[in-house]
């Protein structure tokens, strides 16, 4: 079948195929096999349907027919809360990631064919969506590959047809109060009696999109990769690629690939392009984007738990950027912020607000409560990497102490860079 060529895998390698039991994973499942693929199946039972049970038994005889080792599992616990289609869509890719490492697959290949990228490229249109959207769906992302995207549907069912190979209809497939199915069964077919071939122009343009795609993620993935992003940067940059670098930072941090919401996009963006350091937008997973002193940076929303160590050794001086080196014989111990703390930073003259001090030095206002401080006393000694108050520091030269502050995580000591 054409496509399966441009899976561009080593054929002595495995191949992990999506099997939903429907036509288009089943073509898939037979094309990988005539074409001398190492292929193993794997089934997601959702169990969302009556009949599921018996559709993972098909797929079962299907591939003990072929010779073909099936992974099958079968959900056991509730669905995750909002839409059925997404949590349903997370569950069964999790399992595919599952089953891949299971198998030992580099790739797992899934079923869709050239009608589902016009379907998902118009969805996206009447959404509103750039170059990304409009391809529809990538032909590859990370370890999941499409090789059916120029078939289609019509040619899926006259493959199993001229070999006698039988599927199983979903009653997703048909039920309207989902979006594509709108799209599939009454919007692209009105279209198509109005301007007859709208869907192959449709499917050509989100071919060339999806080239135009390419292009941008290979510009966004090398200047990720040169140095750490800063606002000077993305200033530099097409509204499209800015775009894709903030996607690409995002993914990186999260460990997903499903793309941000165009909303999350834009307000980061906004963001990057003229917002001062200390604010932030709020992303799935837990996570935040900021802008520290013109470097831009995706961070856990919450700190991660830690506990803080403070050591002290005597010192003659030393060039350690990581230490502080204060008067000798102090008490010191380490604390946090809290209302009217003051300090006599060096250098420079007079008393300062902690709160002054924190702005000044762009530290994001979400890491000032859990910013370690070093206090003699009940005065303020050290702020790690950002200031030291004048008159408790030594002299250079002196005989001092050396004040180093580490935090332990749960992966173990880690010496912070304050």
């Amino acid at each position: 079948m054409a496509g399966l060529a441009q899976l561009s895998l080593d054929p002595r390698q495995r191949v992990l195929a999506a099997v939903s039991g429907g036509p288009d994973s089943t073509a898939l499942l037979v094309a990988l096999t005539e074409e001398g693929f190492r292929v193993v199946a794997a089934h997601y039972d959702h169990a969302l349907q009556p009949a599921s049970a018996l559709v993972a038994d098909h797929v079962e005889r299907m591939c003990e027919s072929m010779g073909v080792e099936l992974l099958r599992e079968r959900r056991t616990t509730p669905m995750a809360r909002g839409s059925r289609q997404a949590a349903a869509r997370t569950l069964r890719y999790d399992f595919l990631l599952r089953a891949a490492a299971q198998s030992g697959a580099p790739a797992i290949a899934l079923g869709h064919t050239a009608d589902d990228l016009v379907e998902g490229a118009v969805m996206h249109l009447l959404r509103g969506c750039g170059i990304a959207g409009m391809r529809g769906m990538p032909s590859r992302r990370g370890i999941f590959v499409r090789p059916l995207l120029g078939v289609w549907r019509t040619e899926v069912l006259d493959f199993l047809d001229r070999r006698g190979i039988g599927a199983v209809a979903d009653p997703a497939n048909t039920d309207t109060t989902y979006a594509r199915v709108r799209v599939r069964s009454e919007l692209l077919p009105a279209l198509e009696r109005d301007r007859p071939g709208i869907t192959r122009r449709i499917h050509a343009a989100a071919l060339r999109a999806a080239g135009l795609q390419d292009q941008i993620e290979l510009q966004a993935a090398a200047l990720l990769s040169s140095a750490p992003l800063t606002t000077a940067a993305v200033a530099t940059l097409s509204e499209p690629v800015a775009v894709e670098v903030l996607r690409q930072l995002y993914a990186r941090a999260a460990g997903v690939e499903p793309a941000l919401a165009r909303t999350h996009l834009m307000a980061m963006l906004r963001l990057i392009r003229g917002g001062s350091g200390g604010r932030g937008v709020d992303l799935p997973g837990g996570l935040r984007f900021r802008v520290v002193a013109e470097r831009a940076q995706i961070v856990p929303r919450v700190p991660p738990p830690m506990e803080l160590s403070l050591a002290t050794r005597s010192c003659d001086g030393c060039d350690d950027a990581e230490a502080a080196h204060l008067q000798s014989g102090l008490i010191l111990s380490l604390g946090f912020r809290q209302p009217g703390l003051t300090m006599r930073p060096a250098p420079g003259r007079g008393t300062r607000k902690l709160q002054d001090i924190f702005v000044d030095a762009h530290v994001p206002r979400e890491d000032r409560d859990t910013w370690p401080l070093v206090f003699a006393g009940r005065r303020l000694a050290w702020v790690p990497g950002v200031a030291v108050d004048r008159d408790l520091r030594a002299n250079r030269g002196e005989t001092s102490l050396h004040v180093t502050v580490t935090r332990i995580l749960s992966s173990g000591l880690q010496k912070s860079p304050w």
